[in-house]
């Protein structure tokens, strides 16, 4: 999964990016408002998190410029805890809100269970025949056995689920699974589609030649 962290505290900006990435999400970075509705407008992000007192451009502007036209999900990040400030947010299409100071463990379960709405999941857990996925502890099992994932196969894995019936493109992909920095190699998405089909049986991923991935 991909997402957007748009916010003007470079100490904050950075240690959220970080604790992203080490629940195995690519994450992008925009420093003001500006920046992030630049990046945002592209629509390649499972879900955004926005601050909302920034410079030049404010988070509000951001949601001005993002909606109704982007349906990506918008967690908003504010000092201000006021009712008034809630309701505008959502009322502008904010998602979710999050005070600050906040858990870093409350913000990943937030995101976790927009990103689960946006594509229609009521649950963390997932079964598909004897294969069960576990979005909230990131844990797969086979037969009730645990199959260990490397962080690369689990999130293909599990964009290929929510996205469950749907062709997928390889620019879907390595849109949702690989950020801006990362230089990833044309063959990378064939390589961990193939361990998959190892660890998790040959018929789980269907390959439709020239289209993508899906699992039916």
């Amino acid at each position: 999964m991909r997402l957007l962290v748009i916010e003007d505290e470079p100490d904050l900006l950075r240690s959220l990016a970080a604790a992203l990435r080490e629940e195995d999400y690519a994450v992008d970075t925009a420093a003001d408002g500006e920046e992030g509705l630049y990046k945002a407008q592209a629509g390649i992000y499972d879900a955004i998190v926005l601050d909302v007192m920034m410079p030049r451009l404010d988070g509000w502007g951001v949601l001005a410029g993002l909606r109704p036209g982007c349906a990506t999900p918008v967690l908003m990040l504010t000092a201000r805890d006021t009712v008034p400030d809630r309701i505008k947010g959502l009322n502008q299409g904010a998602d979710d809100y999050l005070t600050k100071p906040f858990d870093i463990d409350e913000l990943l379960a937030r995101l976790r269970a927009l990103i689960r709405r946006t594509t229609g999941l009521t649950s963390s857990v997932v079964h598909l025949a004897d294969l069960t996925l576990d979005t909230a502890a990131r844990r797969v099992t086979l037969a009730g056995a645990e199959v260990a994932l490397t962080a690369r196969e689990y999130t293909l894995l599990e964009y290929l689920v929510l996205h469950r019936g749907e062709v997928v493109t390889r620019t879907a992909l390595f849109e949702h699974l690989f950020d801006e920095n990362d230089s990833s190699l044309s063959n990378l998405l064939d390589v961990h589609v193939s361990n998959l089909r190892k660890k998790l049986g040959r018929d789980l991923i269907a390959t439709r030649r020239g289209h993508g991935y899906s699992i039916a």
